[in-house]
């Protein structure tokens, strides 16, 4: 899975949390980071782009499929944003003196959004769209098979320490940057954390290795890390 933070927008670049304010969309140095993105991804072998439905995500997966021919973006609600409620549209500057600015810090699992949402929701919901969209792809394309998935910082967060088997209350250590890509391998025994808020470089060590490469049992680590990408 090739998890992608959409690209910077205007209520990024003036410090408000968005939200599911509508018509929040990239600027112009979201927009080229985008482009930037879609182009180093282009080499891979992506068989599906899947978008959180709010603006900003399908503006930045749109860019992306545009260099695959034949795909079009699915949008699925659960990769959308926190629904932040009372907060949303606020200056963060603002939002950091509230009661529960320390909360969302220090314990975000009990951090419940005023006329808003759970942050433990919207990690139980992001990861299982991201596990049905894992069964969905494999059974289509096979288990090699990759994908990007387009959604918000909060989200991505959430998805990682899922992944790493770290508790919510640690996912603000992680750190998301707009257009950041993040690349997860599922496995039948756990998951492989790839990449992490990588905006830039090479992609090759990403496409799926040859029949003659491949571990007998996926799911194996590589004891002493092995050679990595040829």
């Amino acid at each position: 899975m090739l998890l992608v933070r959409h690209g910077r927008t205007g209520a990024n670049a003036r410090g408000r949390l968005a939200g599911w304010t509508p018509g929040v969309c990239l600027d112009e140095r979201g927009e080229e980071q985008a482009r930037v993105l879609a182009e180093r991804i282009a080499k891979l072998p992506v068989a599906a782009v899947v978008s959180s439905p709010l603006e900003r995500c399908v503006q930045t997966a749109n860019v992306i499929a545009a260099v695959y021919e034949g795909l079009d973006v699915v949008t699925d609600e659960r990769l959308a944003e926190c629904r932040y409620g009372d907060w949303t549209g606020k200056e963060l500057k603002a939002l950091a003196e509230e009661d529960l600015w320390e909360v969302v810090q220090q314990h975000p699992s009990a951090a419940v959004f005023p006329g808003g949402e759970a942050l433990r929701d919207v990690q139980f919901r992001a990861v299982a769209a991201v596990r049905d969209w894992n069964d969905r792809i494999a059974a289509e394309h096979g288990p090699d098979a990759l994908y990007v998935l387009c959604t918000h910082g909060d989200v991505v967060k959430a998805v990682v320490a899922d992944a790493l088997g770290m508790h919510l209350d640690m996912f603000q250590r992680i750190t998301v940057d707009p257009c950041s890509l993040t690349v997860i391998r599922y496995t039948p025994l756990r998951p492989f954390l790839l990449r992490l808020n990588d905006t830039g470089g090479e992609v090759d060590g990403l496409l799926p290795p040859p029949p003659d490469q491949k571990p007998a049992n996926a799911s194996d680590a590589v004891v002493g890390g092995g050679a990595g990408a040829p």
